[in-house]
């Protein structure tokens, strides 16, 4: 069958037509199973698995967060971005998607080649320009007339915002996005080819009342030295990997210098404060456990072993007799 969605009313259709009897479920079946050819279509190459593409949604749900964080801190208002989409599409049918004049940031991204495109609905871009300018964050789509002072405001905010992008991808790859174009007409853009296929993360953005979407343009040829990076198989191989054993034995060194508090406590007791105040050299408290007992030691206030006294060097000390796992004594 094709990959077509049925509606509700083709589905109310379909099962009403197999009850009565008009289509025989088992005819379906046999030319369904006869059926070998699958249409493919070559303008829109599905290069990216599945689990490439979910590997793309989580490095982009982390740019997201810093974002957000990035823009309340320049705005001073409220902000939430989110990842919407990430699918993979033809060039030209990215730039139909967006509107015929928009903010297009076009950045460099050494040390891979090509470049990539941060396109910003003007509704979002103005908002953001005129909270920075002092004002409520107002949308006022003018973006045909952009002065040369707005394309200056602009231009910065999203060359600085983009440094959030190196530290999404620092698990996979180190880039260095540097800002080379700012254009407002995505047809006067031709980064590649328009069959090849590109990556769009579309963001989800809210500032205030006013609402958008930034979307994230990766051509192919960018990704193509680091697609083997976005599997699971990679993930599994990097936790596998030995650890640094410099890192290791100077982390071991610096534990080993570590001074914690050690407490073996004999026992507790209950006094008032009169007896508290009253007390006078020679006097005895009785604890709550006999001599017998074990006692606890602790470390750093929690409770880790159980020792018996003794002497050593005829100085006072303690002997280790067991590791309390997991438990919390509380002796007081």
């Amino acid at each position: 069958m094709s990959g077509e969605v049925l509606s509700q009313n083709e589905i109310d259709a379909l099962l009403s037509a197999l009850s009565t009897g008009e289509m025989d479920a088992d005819e379906l079946k046999k030319e369904e199973s006869e059926k070998k050819v699958r249409v493919y279509d070559f303008k829109r190459a599905l290069r990216f698995s599945k689990d490439q593409i979910r590997s793309l949604t989580r490095i982009h749900e982390n740019f997201a967060r810093l974002l957000t964080t990035y823009f309340s801190a320049q705005l001073r208002t409220f902000i939430q971005i989110s990842v919407a989409s990430v699918d993979q599409i033809p060039y030209e049918e990215f730039i139909r998607s967006i509107p015929k004049m928009t903010i297009l940031n076009i950045y460099d991204v050494p040390p891979l080649d090509g470049r990539i495109i941060l396109e910003v609905n003007p509704n979002i871009a103005y908002s953001m320009m005129d909270r920075l300018m002092g004002g409520l964050g107002s949308a006022v789509s003018k973006v045909e007339n952009l002065t040369e002072i707005e394309t200056k405001i602009m231009s910065g905010l999203f060359e600085k915002a983009i440094d959030n992008l190196s530290e999404a991808w620092s698990s996979i790859v180190e880039v260095e996005p540097q800002l080379s174009e700012f254009e407002v007409n995505p047809q006067f853009l031709q980064l590649v080819s328009p069959n090849e296929t590109v990556i769009v993360i579309s963001l989800n953005t809210q500032i205030g009342d006013t609402s958008g979407m930034i979307n994230i343009c990766y051509p192919h040829v960018v990704l193509e030295p680091i697609i083997p990076k976005l599997s699971v198989h990679y993930w599994m191989q990097e936790t596998k990997k030995d650890h640094d054993e410099v890192k290791y034995e100077a982390l071991k060194k610096n534990l080993k210098k570590a001074v914690v508090p050690v407490i073996a406590q004999l026992g507790t007791s209950n006094i008032s404060i009169s007896e508290f105040l009253s007390l006078d050299y020679g006097d005895v408290i009785q604890l709550d456990q006999l001599v017998t007992d074990p006692l606890i030691v602790k470390i750093d206030q929690e409770p880790k072993y159980t020792a018996q006294p003794g002497c050593v060097n005829k100085k006072m000390a303690i002997q280790i007799i067991d590791i309390l796992k997991g438990e919390d004594e509380d002796d007081e």
